[in-house]
């Protein structure tokens, strides 16, 4: 199945629901980065997460930053999400493992640490963009970003995120996030029966292993609810915008004695995208060109 991201209604509008499925770009994130089981469940729930979230925003060229840190060996995680459907990111310390934990899966929460924070910035295209923190409350991602929806957006929500991955690489990976909006929140007891009806999921991976699609699932879940299934599928993929000219000029603020050194010691220069690991190599003449550069635009 492609990866893909589908929306949805329910209760006449009061419930917006959101699925995306994001096996194949989990995967190419797993390959760029040589990541470890845990490594990899980590970033593809945060990517998913990551989208999710950007596919509520409007304004073309809308993207959301997703960044945590905690206190576990994972170190840092950062992804950036676009309402285009693009996605890319990163882990500080990506070989890092750790056994399962006691219900047998992938022990997340304690690689990522429960004690440290949540930071998303919103960019919504123009103007300053909206950042808010908040502090984790498990580091399993889909609770702590549920945390941030819910205190920072004031936005009752329920999410639910999962990777499976083993020694053939990522099979599974994707997520739901149903939200009750401002116009339905109030009613107490329909916030209690979704929360009840995610809470009896057996989690976003089975299901799609059992070969249920996104309508199929929101079926299960809203299918009492007044449920309309927007006809837009939207494609999702992992992409970076590196490239080798924007090296370059990177480089070239180095300024000219640096790049000199680099010329001398060296014979070039190499540098590593950290979202895509992504390698460019720039030769000794390459760099000759950023220092004649350097030297015109001074004159």
């Amino acid at each position: 199945m492609a990866d893909q991201l589908i929306r949805a209604t329910a209760a006449e509008g009061g419930i917006r629901a959101v699925g995306v499925i994001t096996t194949r770009l989990t995967e190419e994130a797993r390959r760029r980065h040589q990541l470890s089981y845990v490594a990899t469940a980590a970033l593809g729930r945060t990517m998913s997460a990551g989208l999710l979230l950007a596919s509520s925003m409007k304004r073309e060229g809308s993207r959301v930053n997703i960044r945590i840190k905690g206190d576990g060996p994972l170190g840092g995680i950062l992804i950036d999400a676009g309402l285009d459907g693009t996605v890319r990111g990163y882990v500080e310390n990506s070989t890092v493992e750790l056994p399962p934990n006691e219900r047998g899966k992938l022990d997340v929460g304690r690689a990522v640490g429960n004690d440290g924070y949540l930071y998303v910035v919103r960019d919504v295209g123009y103007g300053y963009p909206y950042s808010s923190t908040v502090e984790l409350v498990s580091g399993e991602i889909g609770d702590d970003i549920a945390h941030y929806l819910v205190t920072s957006e004031q936005t009752p929500s329920a999410l639910i995120v999962g990777v499976f991955v083993g020694a053939e690489g990522v099979t599974a990976s994707g997520g739901i996030l149903i939200q009750v909006l401002p116009k339905a929140a109030r009613d107490e007891a329909l916030v209690k029966i979704l929360e009840s009806r995610m809470a009896k999921l057996s989690g976003f991976t089975p299901l799609l292993q059992e070969g249920k699609t996104l309508p199929e699932m929101f079926e299960q879940l809203l299918g009492d609810m007044d449920l309309t299934i927007l006809p837009d599928v939207h494609l999702v993929r992992f992409h970076c915008g590196c490239s080798f000219n924007r090296v370059l000029g990177a480089l070239k603020m180095l300024g000219e004695a640096e790049l000199q050194d680099m010329i001398e010691k060296d014979e070039g220069a190499e540098a590593t995208c950290h979202f895509c690991g992504e390698v460019y190599q720039a030769s000794s003449a390459e760099l000759a060109q950023l220092i004649e550069d350097l030297r015109a635009e001074s004159v």
